[in-house]
């Protein structure tokens, strides 16, 4: 009777489908698995929803080696190549004023890889399939999932329930954390989803969805029973909705007048913290924390795992971690890395960890003031180089696809359309499953990459594909759709003024050209906006553009040598307009020495204007150009 009963429609789930839809096929699987295996199809899922939001990405592994809606692990198939900071030429300090700090870090070997990244082996254990099956067929990988449910309840000496409030500890264990904060903090965000249910379309036209259960209550006293260790949070600034430890940086002076891998700071007393900048590590978790504990090399403020959303603080906000690139914006900001492999740049995200890193940025933009828009949530490659021999060597991390769309709205603050076709601005916005440019050299050099999601919109020089690519000079080659070549490409949730239209087509101003971009009525890439621009001052030619918005000589007090404004190679014409972050005064750290008491905040009187003007942002001197507003 017991038995019997497991095998009747469980609490939560979507309602029957028939076997003739074909876009029904992957609820049908998820109905199937819980039948199987005597999960609670609510269940299912929700733990499916935290790790993937039902996308199979057609068989790609995400950034630790997970595949399918249950993200089953295998990063045996994803070893990355080389660390994030170990790779190109990029001084993550980025300050000329010390020597330049670049090394080539270790890449972890497959026997030091914990059971978190190898949970698709144990489910084709459990369910008889084959691991290219459970890699490649939706079906088989949910098959595989609930096996691995079933499993986690079994261990813990818990019945195979009909009822999802009992579930809990196996959730809890099915994230693959080993401390309770950590699995807690997962379950928990399962959980919410059951209480709020879910409806979506997946990467694959699946309609999938999951009925609310608002008044479910999971008994969070099975994660007592689940043998987990207990990780203090003291010491962390992390919001209580997240899983947080202290592993430091150290602070340590070492050979001759040398030290790292951070500085010390007073912030935000000293200087505001108005960035915050999103990294992927191109590692694993425990390479990159060893990495971030070594006094040579340099350093960043938090890491979040991607199985499980766990955030481990290295550098405490007050102080400037070395993470940028750019030695201005490390000084006013907190670098977040994401862990990832990064064999394919064409990899994926765990929601998990897009729910946790939202979470923490969130809380860190309450507490520092910093606005929620692409002007100061930036990427790792929308970072400008500092100067003209830097630029070629700037990081393109997070890459196009990182999902900027669902970040923001994880942030409460989605970008919409904020005005009418006369607003003189547009938000950059496809949707981010049916936006597919193709890219090359995920894998090999100037071979296209598996079709993927992207955040990302091509730019041209003319209203046609086959026109020219836009040229970035500073990189000094010819544009390419490399998946690294940031020169074409304009990034969601980016504002750019408006330059022209023809049919379908979009032009903006991008990098001191008209730029064009397919944007159609019946798919648009991008919304109306208006705001501040700048343009330059009546009678100039042209105006330069900055890196860095450091102060003018006279600024510098006797002991700090005074930094020069060196303006890149690029150039802002008459006429052109470009949308404005916010001004800012002409700021520079001095901090290149141990003993801190020569350390020094210098702020001039010149003002500058951060702008949108490639992918990247960049500076002008107010001096230089009038603000006025976009749709003027």
């Amino acid at each position: 009777m017991a038995c019997a009963a497991l095998l009747l429609p469980l609490l939560g789930a979507a309602p029957p489908v028939g076997d003739t839809d074909s876009t029904a096929r992957l609820q049908q699987a998820f109905a199937d698995a819980a039948a199987t295996y005597h999960v609670p199809q609510s269940v299912l899922l929700g733990v499916s929803y935290l790790q993937s939001r039902w996308d199979t990405h057609d068989g790609a592994p995400s950034v630790t080696g997970g595949y399918g809606p249950m993200h089953l692990t295998d990063a045996r198939t994803a070893l990355a190549q080389a660390s994030h900071h170990g790779d190109g030429t990029e001084d993550a300090r980025g300050d000329s004023a010390r020597p330049a700090l670049v090394r080539t870090a270790e890449v972890p070997t497959d026997a030091q890889l914990p059971d978190r990244l190898r949970t698709l082996p144990k489910a084709a254990e459990l369910t008889g399939l084959s691991a290219e099956a459970l890699r490649r067929d939706p079906a088989a990988n949910v098959a595989g999932g609930a096996a691995l449910l079933a499993a986690a309840q079994r261990g813990l000496g818990e019945p195979l329930s009909a009822d999802p409030a009992e579930w809990y500890g196996a959730v809890a264990r099915f994230s693959g954390a080993d401390d309770t904060a950590t699995a807690a903090a997962y379950a928990n965000d399962v959980y919410d989803v059951l209480h709020t249910g879910e409806k979506r379309t997946t990467d694959a036209g699946q309609q999938v969805a999951l009925i609310a259960q608002p008044d479910l209550a999971p008994d969070t006293g099975q994660l007592a029973r689940t043998g987990l260790r207990t990780v203090s949070a003291d010491g962390t600034e992390c919001p209580k909705t997240v899983s947080c430890e202290w592993i430091p940086a150290p602070y340590a002076e070492f050979g001759e007048n040398d030290y790292g891998n951070h500085d010390l700071g007073d912030r935000p007393a000293s200087q505001s913290i108005r960035y915050i900048v999103i990294h992927d590590t191109e590692g694993a978790w425990d390479g990159t924390i060893s990495l971030v504990q070594d006094p040579t090399y340099v350093s960043w403020n938090y890491t979040l795992r991607s199985t499980d959303g766990h955030i481990a603080q290295h550098v405490k906000a007050k102080d400037v971690a070395w993470h940028a690139g750019n030695w201005y914006i490390n000084a006013k900001s907190i670098g977040l890395e994401h862990e990832g492999f990064l064999a394919a740049p064409d990899t994926w995200y765990t929601e998990a960890m897009y729910r946790s890193s939202a979470r923490l940025v969130k809380y860190l933009a309450t507490k520092y003031g910093i606005p929620l828009d692409r002007q100061h949530i930036l990427g790792h490659d929308t970072v400008p180089g500092p100067t003209t021999a830097t630029v070629p060597g700037m990081h393109t991390d997070p890459g196009p696809y990182w999902d900027w769309r669902h970040y923001f709205e994880l942030l409460d603050h989605p970008f919409k359309r904020t005005a009418k076709k006369d607003g003189g601005l547009v938000t950059i916005l496809p949707r981010y499953s049916a936006n597919q440019p193709v890219y090359t050299g995920c894998v090999t050099k100037g071979v296209p990459c598996d079709a993927h999601g992207s955040s990302a919109v091509r730019l041209y020089s003319d209203h046609d594909t086959n026109s020219a690519l836009i040229k970035d000079i500073g990189l000094g080659t010819a544009p390419t759709d490399n998946v690294n070549d940031l020169s074409s490409r304009a990034s969601t949730g980016q504002r750019y003024a408006v330059a022209d239209h023809w049919g379908d087509w979009t032009a903006i101003w991008f990098l001191g050209q008209k730029a064009w971009f397919q944007n159609p009525k019946k798919q648009p890439t991008a919304v109306d906006a208006s705001g501040l621009v700048i343009t330059p001052k009546a009678g100039l030619d042209s105006i330069p553009v900055y890196g860095r918005a450091y102060p003018e000589k006279e600024a510098y007090p006797a002991g700090v040598p005074a930094q020069t404004v060196s303006p890149l190679p690029y150039r802002i014409p008459a006429g052109q307009r470009y949308a404005v972050g916010e001004k800012v005064p002409g700021e520079y750290y001095y901090a290149v020495t141990f003993a801190t008491d020569s350390h020094k905040v210098v702020v001039g009187t010149d003002q500058y204007y951060e702008i949108q003007y490639g992918h990247r942002v960049e500076f002008v001197r107010a001096a230089d150009v009038d603000a006025v507003p976009s749709s003027h």
